[in-house]
């Protein structure tokens, strides 16, 4: 049988998830962001970090986060929609969203063996990167150069 989308779970359940996958050979990818308007720079990040290993999980980040990061009148869709558009691409296994500003608490909760980035870090400037170097995992810098932004989206929309 095609897979045909990815499942939101929760944080709890991932784990479980990792688990078997892990029983069953397979190597975890975790992505993360906002994915507050989609638009190509996000497939490619995610076509991307799917590439890097079996199973791919992206981490949505909450709605408190997202205002936090990107400031007024965001997130424009909540985290629970959110979720959902990210998993209905198939390269996508599961989603789950997390709370606070960084992945870090997720990443020590699921280990992946990839933690993968867009193309505006590089592996020395990843926030999490100790966190990843720590429990043995790799750091990998995925999509295309970072010409998309829903920042310039809403501008262009709004202009």
């Amino acid at each position: 049988m095609t897979k045909t989308m990815g499942i939101v779970v929760s944080e709890s359940e991932l784990e479980q998830i990792v688990l078997a996958e892990r029983e069953q050979g397979r190597t975890i990818a975790l992505a993360n962001g906002c994915f507050d308007l989609i638009h190509v720079g996000h497939v490619r990040y995610l076509k991307g970090a799917a590439a890097e290993a079996d199973v791919l999980i992206v981490g949505v980040n909450h709605d408190v986060s997202v205002q936090e990061l990107k400031g007024e009148g965001r997130p424009l869709q909540p985290a629970v929609e959110r979720a959902e558009i990210i998993a209905a691409f198939d390269m996508v296994d599961y989603v789950v969203v997390f709370e606070g500003g960084t992945v870090q608490r997720l990443l020590q909760s699921i280990l992946p063996d990839v933690h993968c980035k867009g193309t505006d870090y590089t592996v020395e400037t990843v926030p999490e990167r100790d966190v990843v170097r720590a429990y043995g995992g790799r750091t990998a810098i995925v999509g295309d150069p970072k010409n998309h932004s829903t920042r310039n989206l809403l501008n262009r929309i709004e202009s």
